[in-house]
């Protein structure tokens, strides 16, 4: 076996990467003669330098990840971030509300800090909330049916959301894909998009959940006009000139 040295192995490493188009932690150790720990630590110097992104027990190409992105992987970026978010949006939330969570993973997050809270309905396509909280039998959960999209670990399509309509929802959290001033609020996929889109004029108070990362940005299909929106919690490194851009726009920022 070819005794490489550290630059030599990473580079073959992306190598391999690009003819096999996803690698495993525990195939690189017997290709390369190495322990999984020194596999870990290469792989996570290539992801720092954007040439890989990293899954659960490998990686894949960047250019190999989905608009979308897996929940999974959602789950792992700025996860400090969508903590403090998902906190503030949860304090936002009274007894005797319904509230609407989408298929985000900061939406996700306002859900883990919901254990405290009684008399809650929540309203939910998210196959993931709903497992999130099915250890709180105080809470009245509520998922309308329809297709399963496996990327989002979610329900899609809006049929199903005919059985929301004697349901008044005051309050709605919605994560997307980027938030701007002539977009709104967008998603990546026609069919998450289309689903909000109905949400968003369901909800009394519409309050968008977004990390700094997403601001200035616009995908696919928009589900919410900057208008529709009562409230967006992001956190502190959200860009000043645009948080002061929406604020002009009558919208209350609340920076974490």
């Amino acid at each position: 076996m070819k005794d490489y040295s550290l630059a030599e192995r990473r580079y073959a490493i992306l190598e391999h990467l690009h003819r096999a188009g996803r690698v495993s932690v525990n195939d690189l150790s017997h290709t390369f003669g190495v322990s999984e720990v020194t596999i870990r630590a290469d792989l996570q110097a290539l992801a720092t330098q954007n040439l890989v992104v990293r899954t659960h027990g490998g990686a894949i190409p960047p250019g190999r990840l989905s608009p979308d992105l897996s929940l999974a992987l959602r789950q792992r970026q700025q996860v400090l971030a969508k903590d403090l978010i998902g906190e503030a949006g949860a304090a936002m939330i009274e007894t005797g509300d319904a509230i609407f969570l989408d298929t985000s993973s900061t939406a996700l997050a306002i859900a883990r800090h919901l254990g405290h809270l009684h008399h809650v309905t929540v309203i939910t396509n998210s196959i993931a909330v709903v497992q999130e909280l099915m250890n709180c039998p105080q809470l009245n959960v509520v998922m309308p049916g329809g297709r399963l999209r496996r990327e989002t670990a979610s329900l899609i399509g809006v049929e199903g959301l005919a059985t929301l309509s004697r349901i008044n929802i005051q309050k709605g959290f919605f994560g997307a894909h980027g938030l701007s001033l002539s977009e709104g609020l967008t998603d990546v996929s026609t069919d998450e998009a289309d689903v909000k889109r109905i949400m968003v004029a369901r909800s009394s108070q519409v309050i968008a959940v977004i990390d700094s990362t997403k601001w200035g940005r616009a995908g696919l299909a928009s589900f919410g006009h900057l208008e529709d929106v009562d409230v967006v919690v992001s956190d502190q490194q959200a860009p000043a000139d645009l948080v002061e851009q929406v604020r002009s726009q009558g919208v209350r920022v609340q920076l974490v």
